[in-house]
């Protein structure tokens, strides 16, 4: 394929994925920004106001990037996985496969899908939250720089959990014992510096507080790590699952019926 028709390609993929969930958005777009807004509420204004400070910041501040993030999160993860996998359910995949189409190129436009809707996603929690603290941006450059390599590398992980998964159910598993958890326990709603020594070495072992921490900091300028060991950690998962879910484009083996 020349670069215009891979172009054209990536381009339609993208879209369809776009359309895909702004098309149903009453239940991608929606149910996020409502999800969030109680928890601004109960977390934020109610417990909060016993809380007190944490980290310099009122508690509401505080927890604000935490929970942008874990929107951006689910909803970078829940959309490739879905998609990808009702391809393959539907052995529409099988017709992209054997298509002149580059595997990159199909495997970049599904990720960007993942991509445009958690950010999207992100852009409104990010919206709902001015109505209960004002957000002042530290680095802008940090933040944006952080919440798309974040989105990029949980939409890697969607996919290659849709590759894997055999029935709906199996989509619903990563999210519900290993995404849920890393993100409650990743810092979303406390410091770790409240911890004991031994569980903040603990928590220092889940991927997802570098994260957190490092969009906190591009918002608030603080962070229980190193920004840059954050950065460096997030490419190396991106490098990783990227050329995994290469490999299993190219192999195909849980792809075609």
């Amino acid at each position: 394929m020349t670069l215009r028709e891979q172009w054209i390609a990536f381009s339609t993929i993208v879209r369809k994925e776009i359309t895909r969930f702004t098309r149903i958005w009453v239940q991608t777009l929606l149910p996020p920004a409502i999800t969030m807004s109680l928890y601004f509420v109960i977390f934020g204004t109610l417990i909060g106001s016993r809380i007190g400070e944490m980290g310099g910041f009122d508690y509401m501040s505080f927890v604000v990037p935490g929970l942008i993030m874990m929107a951006v999160i689910t909803n970078s993860y829940s959309n490739v996985v879905s998609s990808f996998y009702s391809a393959k359910f539907q052995h529409s995949i099988e017709e992209l496969l054997v298509s002149p189409t580059p595997n990159y190129v199909i495997l970049l436009g599904y990720t960007l899908g993942g991509v445009a809707r958690g950010l999207m996603v992100g852009f409104i929690v990010t919206l709902m939250s001015l109505f209960f603290t004002d957000l002042q941006i530290h680095s802008l450059w940090v933040t944006v720089s952080v919440v798309f390599m974040t989105s990029v590398l949980f939409s890697l992980m969607g996919f290659v959990n849709a590759v894997y998964a055999n029935s709906f159910d199996h989509i619903s598993i990563v999210p519900t014992f290993v995404l849920t958890p890393l993100t409650y326990l990743g810092g979303v709603f406390y410091s770790i510096s409240l911890l004991p020594e031994f569980w903040q070495g603990v928590s220092q072992l889940n991927p997802v507080l570098y994260m957190v921490n490092a969009f906190r900091f591009g918002i608030l300028g603080v962070s229980d790590i190193s920004v840059v060991s954050a950065f460096v950690g997030i490419a190396v998962f991106i490098v990783l699952l990227y050329t995994y879910s290469l490999h299993l484009l190219v192999h195909g083996r849980r792809l075609r019926a």
